[in-house]
């Protein structure tokens, strides 16, 4: 993984030589104690940036978050983070920490820090020789944040607890969170680095609640813009909202002035759930059945009735019987009865056995991002009970968090939370 050149100096010397005729690493010497952050930050946040010679290279800097508007990659390692400082300056320092680092490792650079075998390596190392992967980083908070820091003031109204919808099996293990880390790459190897370096540059002041890897099909085996399928087979978010339309993202995804906290403007709100698929149960439906209960042709992922995946849906349509030619509890339709619209960024899981009863522990982890939670919870409530899928899936796991907006060249996640501080 290959270091870039240090724009601010405009010479021909590099950070890490910099650094070492300086006599100090760039994680400082606090790197072997108790975080990698401070002397990084103690430098000066303009003293990074984006490298645009870096090979499979997201830009970590811009208006809005990377990892929600941004392609996809194949992996994402998912962290739920417990925070174990309690005041609004620690989460400032900690944010400020953890800014370059991650600045770095979208780079896909390793973490430099004292060198000597009597110390701890200020880089894990596990992904060393790979390079950025179009590794994102995501980072937001949860409601319970501002209750343990004593900023309650500063907390969306609409930032709580996702409800419990009809058929909820949660799992406490798999569910809230303080913060969240959401890491995509296309090497699922570079997405866990990111999260370890991160959580271990932070050691003392988080730790993780939960976690849940997760893939898609590798980009290069499908067609451009192809819509993934999940385990039961069938496409996953044909209907989503479009990341390059501003319209669309606007209306449905990025908080607008006056839509929510002032500091959130520019960002947006992450619905998670871990959802288990039955596939044993599935796999001895009828393939007839299947399509009833998604409300679309397995292969092709057209709507029933019709040839190809993005046709028109018409639910009031009916067969030579007179009945709905797609089921009314169908997924499909009573999804479309919210009449809201959220943009899908879900992954495949697959995690061993159900050791209770040998069954696959695999299904969706379902990730969604929108303007305010009630686009997602309209969509949840709809599909209430009656919804056929429910026969074959349970949600173990839930979460809500805040997404902060992009992060400023020179500034730092989250920076506009603390604004007043």
């Amino acid at each position: 993984m290959k270091s870039k050149t240090n724009d601010l100096w405009k010479k021909e010397i590099s950070r890490r030589d910099m650094l070492k005729i300086s006599g100090v690493g760039i994680l400082g010497a606090t790197a072997a104690l108790s975080g990698v952050g401070s002397a990084a930050r103690a430098i000066g946040f303009d003293f990074f940036d984006d490298d645009d010679t870096a090979d499979n290279k997201i830009d970590f800097y811009g208006k809005h978050q990377p990892g929600i508007a941004t392609p996809p990659p194949s992996h994402v390692y998912f962290a739920s983070l417990s925070v174990l400082i309690h005041s609004e300056s620690e989460l400032r320092d900690l944010f400020k920490d953890w800014t370059p680092i991650a600045d770095r490792l979208m780079n896909g650079e390793m973490l430099e820090g004292p060198v000597g075998n009597a110390r701890p390596p200020a880089d894990t190392g596990e992904s060393s020789g790979l390079d950025a992967s179009n590794l994102t980083l995501t980072f937001g908070a949860g409601p319970s944040l501002f209750e343990k820091l004593g900023i309650k003031h500063k907390k969306p109204d609409e930032l709580a607890d996702l409800p419990h919808f009809p058929g909820d099996q949660i799992d406490p293990a798999y569910s809230g969170g303080d913060l969240c880390i959401q890491a995509c790459a296309d090497d699922p190897q570079v997405a866990f680095h990111a999260v370890r370096n991160l959580v271990r540059a932070a050691s003392g002041k988080v730790r993780l609640k939960w976690t849940q890897a997760g893939f898609l099909p590798a980009r290069k085996s499908g067609k451009p813009g192809e819509t993934p399928r999940n385990l039961f087979a069938f496409k996953d978010g044909s209907v989503n909202t479009d990341p390059s339309n501003d319209k669309e993202m606007n209306k449905v995804v990025w908080v607008r002035p006056g839509d929510s906290a002032g500091w959130l403007t520019n960002g947006t709100f992450l619905a998670v759930r871990r959802i288990q698929m039955h596939l044993e149960t599935w796999d001895r439906t009828a393939l007839k059945d299947q399509e009833k209960t998604f409300g679309r042709h397995r292969d092709s992922g057209a709507p029933l009735g019709k040839k190809k995946e993005f046709d028109s849906v018409d639910l009031e349509e009916k067969d030579i019987s007179g009945n709905p030619v797609i089921p009314a509890d169908s997924h499909m339709a009573l999804a479309r009865q919210a009449k809201e619209s959220i943009f899908r960024r879900g992954y495949s899981y697959s995690d061993g056995l159900v050791a209770e009863t040998g069954a696959y522990d695999a299904g969706l982890l379902f990730i969604s991002f929108q303007k305010h939670p009630k686009q997602f919870i309209a969509i949840q409530n709809a599909l209430g009970r009656a919804d056929k899928l429910n026969e074959y899936i349970t949600h173990r796991g839930s979460a809500l968090f805040a997404c902060f907006p992009g992060i400023r060249k020179g500034g730092y996640i989250g920076e506009s939370l603390f604004a007043s501080i």
